[in-house]
C-alpha cells in the first residue's frame, strides 16, 4: 500500500473512532455531538496542516487534531448539558443544595411564553425556581428533544436523612 492511500485509510479509521467514541460520552446529547463533531473537524483540519506541514504525514496529523477537537468539543457540548439541566443520572447524582431547615416555598411562576416548537417529538420543559442554596432563581422553559427510553423528570424537593435537598430537573431512564 503505498504512502498517500496509507494516511487515507488513516483518516478514515480516525474518523470511525471519533464517531464510536464519541457515542459513549452518556452525558448529554450536546456533549456527545460537541465530541463526534470536534474530533471529524480536528481530523480533517489536523490531515489537512499534517499534509501540508509534516512532510505529507496526514495521518498523524488526523490523529491530533481528532483528538484535540473530539475533547474541545466534547467539554463544550457538556458545559451546555449542563447549564440546560441535560443530565442523565438518578436522583442521587443530581442533588443540588442540601437546606438545614424547611425550604422557603418559591414565588409563584413567572409568566412564559410559549414558542412553537423546533420540531416534531420535542417536549416542553416549563420554566422553574430553582434553588441556589440562599435565593430561588427563575430558570426559563425550554423545548428539549427526549433522548430514546429517557423521561424528564421534574426538579422538586426531597426530605432524606432530616435534610431538605433540592433535586435539578434531570432526564430519567424509563
Amino acid at each position: 500500500m503505498n504512502m498517500k492511500n496509507r494516511n487515507k485509510l488513516g483518516v478514515i479509521l480516525m474518523l470511525g473512532a471519533a464517531l464510536f467514541l464519541g457515542g459513549c460520552v452518556g452525558t448529554g446529547p450536546n456533549t456527545q455531538n460537541g465530541a463526534v463533531t470536534g474530533g471529524v473537524l480536528g481530523a480533517i483540519a489536523g490531515g489537512i496542516i499534517g499534509n501540508n506541514s509534516r512532510g505529507g504525514n496526514a495521518l498523524g496529523g488526523a490523529l491530533i487534531g481528532g483528538t484535540i477537537g473530539a475533547i474541545a468539543g466534547g467539554t463544550i457540548g457538556n458545559r451546555i448539558d449542563h447549564d440546560d439541566g441535560t443530565i442523565y443520572a438518578s436522583p442521587d447524582v443530581v442533588v443540588v443544595y442540601p437546606c438545614d431547615i424547611t425550604p422557603p416555598p418559591p414565588p409563584a411562576p413567572c409568566p412564559e411564553v410559549i414558542i412553537p416548537a423546533p420540531g416534531p417529538n420535542f417536549i416542553w420543559i416549563a420554566g422553574y425556581w430553582s434553588w441556589d442554596g440562599g435565593q430561588y432563581i427563575w430558570i426559563n422553559g425550554r423545548w428539549a428533544f427526549p433522548p430514546h427510553g429517557y423521561f424528564y423528570a421534574r426538579p422538586h424537593w426531597e426530605f432524606r436523612d432530616g435534610r431538605h435537598y433540592f433535586v435539578r430537573g434531570y432526564w430519567r431512564h424509563r
